[in-house]
């Protein structure tokens, strides 16, 4: 399917400003150790300035997505060694030579994706389960997919403790996508392939949306609008996300 730029004077400014903080979306493997978190560490006081210092100051204005990072234990996703820093603006170690996302990333692309509370979503690198979380508050059914499945079991584990009942974890590929369940009216993938998947594009709804880091090396994150003639870009972000494997042989 072709991609067409969209022409919007509202996304250049956007884009200008969020690109100061490009730097800071990293995702990749940290080495080293944290130290565990004091007794008596208060997560809710940590969570509310998280959203106010990395969230509210960057331009992530909708109130569902502030409540719901507001609401999201992140620390509930993150291993216990790296517990401690669980409410900083960084991406975190989950194993397996991958992340939990930074906190601001996860924001922007749950803005981007205008999800409401009639949504079923797919997304594509579930990790530690905390992107789906986020998902799982502001849409009505999330259907996540990690292809390592370790790592699935944990989050699936992981938001069946915290009451997910909506959320559906899934050990699978991500560029094959979820095709009993579709379509989706959203869809968001947090790994980075080289092109997007044609499967996720057939399994999106026209009119829907996808948020979508694409490239190797340098990367872009996409906000893409799905239309009958094809995909239609409404904005960029420069990012670096963990690179999407599986990707099946022509």
């Amino acid at each position: 399917m072709k991609i067409r730029n969209k022409s919007c004077s509202e996304a250049a400014p956007r884009t200008s400003r969020l690109a100061a903080v490009a730097a800071l979306i990293i995702i990749a493997a940290c080495d080293g150790a944290v130290a565990q978190p004091p007794a008596g560490t208060d997560w809710n006081a940590a969570r509310t300035k998280m959203v106010s210092e990395q969230i509210v100051a960057r331009d992530i204005t909708s109130p569902r997505v502030l409540a719901a990072m507001r609401k999201v234990p992140r620390h509930e996703f993150v291993p216990e060694a790296w517990r401690a820093g669980a409410y900083n603006d960084t991406p975190l170690p989950i194993g397996h030579d991958q992340t939990i996302s930074q906190p601001y990333i996860v924001a922007y692309m749950s803005e981007a994706n205008e999800l409401d509370p009639s949504h079923r979503v797919l997304e594509i690198g579930t990790g530690s389960g905390y992107q789906a979380a986020i998902l799982g508050e502001l849409s009505k059914e999330v259907f996540t997919i990690e292809i390592i499945a370790p790592l699935a079991a944990r989050a699936r584990d992981t938001l069946a403790r915290l009451g997910y009942k909506n959320v559906h974890v899934r050990a699978g590929n991500g560029y094959l996508g979820w095709p009993e369940e579709a379509p989706f009216d959203r869809v968001m993938v947090t790994a980075a392939p080289d092109e997007v998947p044609p499967a996720l594009i057939e399994q999106l709804k026209v009119g829907g949306l996808m948020a979508i880091p694409v490239g190797t090396g340098v990367q872009e994150l996409r906000i893409l609008r799905r239309t009958e003639k094809g995909l239609e870009l409404l904005r960029t972000l420069p990012v670096r996300f963990v690179p999407m494997t599986g990707k099946p042989k022509p």
